[in-house]
């Protein structure tokens, strides 16, 4: 169903897409920060279950639309970071001090929050659709037929690779903040850290050109 050797090069490509530090890994990154290696983890789950979503949408055309309907593009964006500027607020005004089970757990209703504000923060993010666009149908052979199978395999395989490469990272980073959260003063500093990486991730999403 695909051409291997194009198969090869995606796979070369898409792991030095997925290494490279970007918005989704940044945005792992504070949330591990802010909830812990649970949180950081379920987080990049849900980076890459919308990077399905969007593989599924560029098979079926759909993301074609926003490459002749600028203003749904600038709808989006405008709504993704109107969404990640109130995670910032969330952050900066949040003075809890997590307790040590709840950090190092994160289970329960902090996990799916994770999950869905990963999943929404990508599904959210215009340019996600549109690279997706650009870039799977490099590898994709139309000669060879079934060309949906072909796009859910690459984009299948490169939400896999994103998952693994970004759970490791939130993993990471949320170890790390449960260690420094036992002072009350490093976890205000890790809560306004977080803020200020979304709030940069919103002015990103928002003042980049298309």
């Amino acid at each position: 169903m695909v051409d291997m050797s194009l198969y090869a090069a995606f796979l070369v490509a898409a792991f030095a897409l997925c290494v490279t530090p970007g918005p989704d890994m940044m945005f792992i990154v504070a949330m591990g920060g802010r909830g812990g290696p649970a949180a950081g983890v379920m987080a990049a789950f849900g980076v890459a279950c919308a990077m399905l979503v969007h593989t599924v949408a560029a098979a079926l055309g759909l993301s074609a639309l926003f490459l002749t309907l600028p203003t749904l593009y600038h709808v989006l964006r405008w709504v993704g970071a109107a969404y990640l500027l109130y995670l910032a607020v969330k952050a900066f005004r949040d003075r809890s001090v997590p307790g040590e089970e709840e950090v190092a757990a994160g289970a329960g209703a902090g996990l799916r929050r994770a999950f869905w504000q990963g999943a929404v923060t990508n599904l959210l993010n215009p340019k996600v659709i549109l690279f997706n666009v650009a870039f799977l149908p490099q590898f994709v052979e139309p000669s060879l037929g079934h060309v949906q199978g072909q796009f859910l395999l690459l984009g299948c395989t490169i939400a896999v690779m994103g998952f693994l490469w970004d759970g490791f990272v939130g993993l990471l980073s949320g170890r790390l903040a449960s260690a420094l959260r036992r002072s009350a003063r490093l976890n205000r500093g890790l809560n306004v850290l977080s803020g200020t990486v979304f709030a940069g991730l919103a002015v990103r999403l928002v003042a980049a050109p298309k």
